[in-house]
């Protein structure tokens, strides 16, 4: 896990955002592909981590599954990447609402959005593998 969900301050959150941030900063260097070329994507905690740390680097897009957001982002730098949120209406780890409350949020931002809800709970079903491949496809 990328930090402590058991407690109410997330012990290791921080640290997890700066290690990914420093991470994918350092990806063009180790692979000579850019970050306009990277899609980032996660699942329930990554999800989370996609979004925080995604949101402020210029990545050509961002994937969200079964995912939320740990604060809302105030001050954002357009443009901002695409993003695909995904997430199952029986859903009984990462409440719904969650997922409802970025997209509403994000699109307030004018994010480029696309949003798909699945007859799903806490996972990741063969048919949400087609819409992430479309994704990927339609921002590279």
């Amino acid at each position: 896990m990328w930090y402590d969900l058991e407690r109410e301050d997330y012990k290791g959150l921080t640290q997890s955002q700066e290690m990914l941030t420093e991470w994918l900063q350092s990806l063009e260097n180790l692979t000579d592909i850019p970050l306009a070329s990277t899609v980032l994507c996660g699942f329930s905690q990554g999800g989370a981590m996609t979004l925080d740390v995604g949101l402020t680097l210029p990545l050509a897009g961002l994937i969200c599954l079964s995912g939320y957001l740990h604060r809302t982002p105030q001050e954002l730098e357009p443009p901002l990447p695409s993003v695909l949120i995904v997430h199952g209406k029986h859903d009984n780890v990462v409440p719904l609402s969650a997922a409802q409350r970025v997209r509403d949020h994000l699109m307030g931002l004018g994010t480029p959005m696309q949003y798909k809800e699945f007859e799903m709970g806490h996972e990741i079903l063969p048919d949400v593998l087609e819409v992430i491949r479309e994704f990927i496809l339609v921002n590279l």
